[in-house]
């Protein structure tokens, strides 16, 4: 201290210190003299002196205009030590700074470094103007300060006074064009401030960092696409900041790193040995040396780390951040290779929901990347998860956007294609959910998934384990029968076989406990049965049930179920031609209760008989019926014109007038199915009945009492063959009337104890409220109803 004072006038410290900014000038212009004659007379002890002077009496002190004062008096010292400058900028603790110097007990830069900071506005002018001075001597011998320097920088850039903020944008600039002239500059060691720097909000923060990413990734020497994952979620977090010209800037930032990517040395290499072979790879280096740095030619890119920022942005509020970051995983599918396949399952977790993106452009970048990368086929072997692709497929199911759901089926579809081993391992996983999507309010939707659910029950015990779920489903959600029952019977009968599919639904109907469930499930499966062109094949099948073997398995297959609706079973038997047997079972019906449902569902019997394509189609069939593969109303118009072309030779075909007279008998005279079936009996014309035949099946049970011819039987179509006890083609019809009775019985037996639960819930509303029992007065009935059975024992 005392060689400083020694050195440094009094007069030249009190104006250094003064409040006029002139006298502080011309004092530092007599210190830059001053170090200037001691480094060329080479005492570096008294310049280490004046140095720590000015920083610890001056920069360090309590007083604003002794602090300007030292900071530029460090300025100027810098200035008058020249090339020397640079062994006085680092602090050594009075150690030797290097070969040759005296004691080093100060240092320049730290206390500029610390007045950047300093509450005085006017006072971080004057150390950004001090270091700008210090810089443009010293140049790359500043760049062991650059960390310190930046996050100084980075803060002023948002200084709150509009002339530091200038004269930190002058110092920036200059410290630009040193860090890319340098060799010196360490982006290993910047990268950690930087990545921190990034989650800045403010608005000059950010323009300054872009900045600074621009300028480094400029530099030919510094591999910035190397560290780019550092600093990446930064950059897109930009792309939806407030001010156009940040969003631009990071976007102008972001577009040069993937055209970077894009024209990798690396990719460049790859892509030309593969085309014109490996043998030529030295070949091609050389190329690409003539054209990159070494730096530039081996450095990699991290696509996984990459990954994993572009997929969380997929899913930014932002619209344009989000197209920014699709953009960038079409980009790294198409050239990620074998880097991305660990994380195909997220990046298909973003693609997925994009594609039902408001925003068209995103619509169309989603679909191409999906297409890009379900196109890929990838081995299980190589990191390729195919649990977790599943898992993201099965969470986009429940999507509100349909055409993510399609995709996400498609997925799974594709998955089953390729690793059919592997995604029946997971089965278990997906399977609640795949059946779930049936109940999908669109219909392509549950044609995909009956697709899968198809080419998953390939295997016997899978195909068992679909349809018992089916039903399962169907039985605690009505609504899903009612909605897309047929849809989803109808398709499974054309991917699994129509006939395997309907014995086996009728297997497991058979045994079901819930009767009133049974008799719903097998109304809707007769119905299709009898209208849907698929099952067309399965139709004519059970026409020949009693001539072909076939035919008698499947009709007695169905018979066991079809027993749960007394409508169905006669329907089936209409459509075997076992017309005999038809007339038994409406025989039988003589102990049902003859209740709405009941009528409800012959009414449909009846219409089903009578469509409107009959009246033509009567005129027509035997010119176009020319196979199975008709549409519904061809079906039911062809076997309708057959039925009562049949009627035209009652004598032949009695016992199919027998059950049509049967049908007229239980319906109400006033009914429109009354009338319709009775105008179409009149029309059977009289000449052509056969009395004997008439009589003999009129009288009592048609199983009792039709060996009337010697040592022959009338068979179900009416011509004459022997006696087989009650047995055609195998069919065992005495037995399968039996089993029709018990279960009609097991379902009257159900039907009464729930009419017994009701009244007694209603006996307990009356006691609770026998005013508003009062209230509601005398309930009407339909007069078109019959009362039922029971009721007519009552009065009888």
């Amino acid at each position: 201290m005392a060689d400083a004072l020694s050195v440094i006038p009094a007069s030249v410290l009190r104006n250094l210190s003064d409040k006029l900014y002139e006298k502080r000038k011309n004092a530092a212009l007599e210190v830059e003299g001053i170090v200037k004659q001691l480094a060329l007379s080479g005492d570096h002890e008294k310049i280490s002196a004046v140095i720590k002077l000015l920083a610890k009496e001056f920069t360090y002190s309590p007083q604003a205009n002794h602090r300007k004062g030292g900071l530029i008096g460090l300025a100027a010292a810098t200035v008058g030590l020249t090339s020397e400058a640079a062994q006085h900028l680092e602090s050594c603790g009075g150690e030797n700074v290097g070969v040759g110097l005296g004691q080093a007990i100060g240092q320049i830069v730290p206390p500029v470094l610390n007045s950047l900071s300093d509450q005085d506005s006017r006072v971080r002018y004057y150390a950004c103007e001090a270091l700008y001075n210090i810089a443009k001597v010293v140049r790359g011998d500043l760049i062991i300060f650059f960390n310190q320097i930046f996050d100084a920088l980075c803060k002023l850039s948002a200084d709150s006074d509009a002339n530091v903020q200038s004269a930190a944008h002058l110092l920036d600039r200059l410290v630009k064009d040193i860090v890319t002239e340098s060799d010196q500059f360490s982006i290993e060691e910047f990268i950690p401030l930087l990545r921190e720097r990034m989650n800045v909000l403010n608005p000059y923060v950010r323009q300054f960092l872009v900045g600074w990413i621009t300028v480094l990734d400029s530099v030919p020497d510094i591999d910035m696409l190397g560290f780019l994952p550092d600093f990446l979620d930064g950059l897109f977090n930009m792309l939806s900041d407030s001010s156009p010209e940040i969003r631009q800037q990071a976007d102008s930032a972001l577009s040069e790193f993937l055209q970077e990517i894009k024209n990798s040395p690396v990719r460049l290499l790859l892509t030309c040995s593969l085309t014109v072979g490996l043998d030529s790879w030295p070949f091609v280096l050389k190329i690409l040396m003539l054209r990159f740095s070494v730096l530039e030619i081996f450095m990699s890119v991290d696509y996984g780390r990459m990954a994993e920022i572009l997929v969380q942005r997929a899913a930014s509020p932002d619209e344009f951040t989000r197209l920014t970051a699709i953009t960038w995983i079409n980009e790294f599918v198409k050239l990620g290779g074998d880097q991305l396949v660990p994380y195909y399952a997220d990046i298909l977790g973003a693609i997925l929901p994009c594609i039902s993106d408001k925003e068209e452009k995103i619509r169309v970048v989603a679909r191409e990347t999906n297409e890009e990368l379900r196109s890929i086929k990838s081995d299980p072997a190589e990191a390729f998860d195919v649990g977790a692709i599943l898992y993201i497929a099965r969470r986009q199911l429940d999507s509100e956007w349909e055409a993510t759901r399609i995709e996400a089926l498609h997925w799974i579809s594709t998955l089953l294609d390729r690793h059919r081993a592997e995604v029946l391992c997971f089965l278990n996983d997906i399977f609640d959910t795949l059946l779930k999507a049936l109940s999908d309010s669109s219909d392509e939707v549950v044609l995909l998934v009956l697709d899968i659910h198809a080419c998953i029950a390939r295997d016997p015990l899978h195909f068992r384990q679909l349809i018992v779920f089916l039903v399962h489903n169907f039985r605690v959600d009505h609504s899903l029968l009612e909605r897309r029952g047929a849809l989803i019977i109808r398709r499974l009968c054309v991917l699994l076989d129509a006939e395997r599919v309907y014995r086996e639904l009728s297997t497991i109907l058979e045994g079901e406990a819930d009767l009133d469930f049974a008799c719903i499930m097998v109304q809707a499966l007769n119905l299709i049965l009898l209208t849907s062109s698929e099952l067309s094949v399965l139709r004519e099948l059970l026409k020949q049930s009693l001539v072909n073997a076939a035919g008698k398995d499947l009709f007695v297959s169905l018979y066991a179920s079809w027993c749960h609706s007394p409508m169905a079973i006669l329907s089936l038997c209409l459509l075997a031609q076992a017309y005999q047997h038809a007339s038994a079972v409406i025989q039988s019906l003589v102990e049902e209760d003859i209740n709405v449902k009941f009528l409800v569902q012959l009414d449909k019997l009846i219409r089903l008989l009578e469509t409107p394509i009959f009246a033509y189609l009567r005129l027509q069939v035997a010119a176009h019926f020319t196979g199975p593969n008709y549409g519904f109303s061809e079906f039911i118009g062809c076997n309708v014109v057959k039925l009562f072309l049949e009627l035209l030779e009652p004598g032949r075909y009695i016992w199919l007038l027998k059950a049509l007279y049967g049908l007229l008998m239980l319906l109400p005279q006033q009914s429109a199915a009354f009338k319709i079936l009775r105008t179409r009996l009149k029309t059977v014309p009289s000449h052509s009945f056969n009395g004997d035949k008439l009589k003999r099946a009129s009288s009592g049970n048609p199983y009792s009492q039709i060996l009337h011819y010697s040592g022959s039987q009338i068979t179900e179509d009416g011509d004459v063959r022997q006696d087989n006890r009650n047995l055609q083609n195998g069919i065992n019809f005495a037995s399968r009337l039996q089993q029709f009775v018990q279960m009609r019985r097991q379902h009257r037996m159900l039907e009464k104890s729930q009419e017994q639960s009701q009244a007694r819930s209603s006996c307990t509303l009356s006691k609770e409220g026998p005013e508003a029992e009062e209230s509601r007065g005398p309930q009407t009935s339909d007069s078109n109803l019959p009362p039922s059975r029971s009721s007519r024992r009552g009065l009888g």
